[in-house]
């Protein structure tokens, strides 16, 4: 009498198995996989009166590892395309063995399972953990411009956090070494040390060229009239991308303003940045 294996079911709920498998076909496949697997076990377990034990044997260590690729698969799906690969080897196995004991009833259940194994094999490539990149910067110094209606670089001289983000050369440049969707905050703080009224002028560059439709306008009136101004720009950044923020005035009494800190508060930097590429998550 050949004892079939203890049945493996699989454990794993639906929303558990989309955590790596995302198309509905892959999600039936393993489903399948496992329920054809239960139906093997009890075929190939059934009393028989001829000499097979030995076939029997094979086939019940085939189904049992199977059963246990299978469930392994479901967990890992770093091993999914291997495992699969390892379990056509082991239906083949199973083939074998059926066909010494002269089963008729189990090579269309062998031709689902095969199916449903060949299935595994269009399951996703694992995902990789991509730690975030990010950094935040600041200048602690007044930026002035040297000529009206002239593109200016901004420049930084403090680096407050940085991983996989940093001040390049020059130090107008914040460089990002890994590609993604970089989130670019930034915030400023605009003086104006005569009266009358002046325009201030702000946009990006991405690697020395301006981005189009990236500027703002700010109009600036009367002598001491600080403004603070603060916006966001997403990116879509490759490897040792940098970008630039840059700004232009109609009048050169209009100034990008630090103030030293003062009680009871710290200092104002005329400018503050930060960046992160955290939006993807796992990636």
């Amino acid at each position: 009498m050949a004892t079939a294996p203890q049945s493996r079911r699989l454990n794993l709920t639906r929303d558990q198995l989309a955590t790596f498998l995302t198309d509905q076909q892959q999600i039936r496949q393993f489903e399948l996989l496992f329920s054809t697997v239960d139906q093997l076990q009890v075929i190939v377990g059934t009393d028989f009166e001829f000499q097979a034990d030995t076939a029997a044997a094979t086939a019940n260590s085939a189904l049992a590892q199977l059963a246990a690729l299978a469930q392994e698969s479901a967990i890992n799906c770093a091993l999914a395309e291997n495992k699969a690969n390892q379990a056509l080897a082991l239906v083949d196995n199973l083939t074998k063995a059926v066909q010494a004991l002269q089963l008729t009833p189990v090579p269309s259940q062998l031709d689902t399972l095969t199916k449903a194994v060949e299935g595994l094999q269009m399951a996703p490539p694992p995902r990789e953990f991509k730690r975030s990149r990010y950094g935040s910067f600041c200048d602690t110094t007044t930026q002035t411009a040297t000529v009206i209606n002239t593109a200016k670089a901004i420049t930084f001289n403090t680096t407050n956090l940085s991983n996989g983000v940093f001040i390049g050369s020059p130090t107008s440049r914040i460089v990002v070494d890994s590609e993604g969707i970089y989130n670019f905050d930034t915030s400023f703080q605009l003086d104006k040390t005569s009266g009358g009224t002046a325009e201030f002028y702000f946009w990006f560059r991405l690697n020395g060229v301006d981005v189009p439709d990236s500027a703002s306008q700010i109009r600036i009136q009367g002598n001491n009239a600080e403004i603070f101004s603060s916006l966001n720009y997403f990116f879509d950044l490759k490897a040792n991308d940098y970008v630039e923020l840059m700004f232009s005035v109609s009048d050169l009494s209009v100034e990008i303003i630090a103030v030293p800190a003062s009680a009871p508060h710290p200092g104002i930097p005329s400018i503050i940045l930060t960046v992160n590429n955290n939006i993807g998550g796992v990636q």
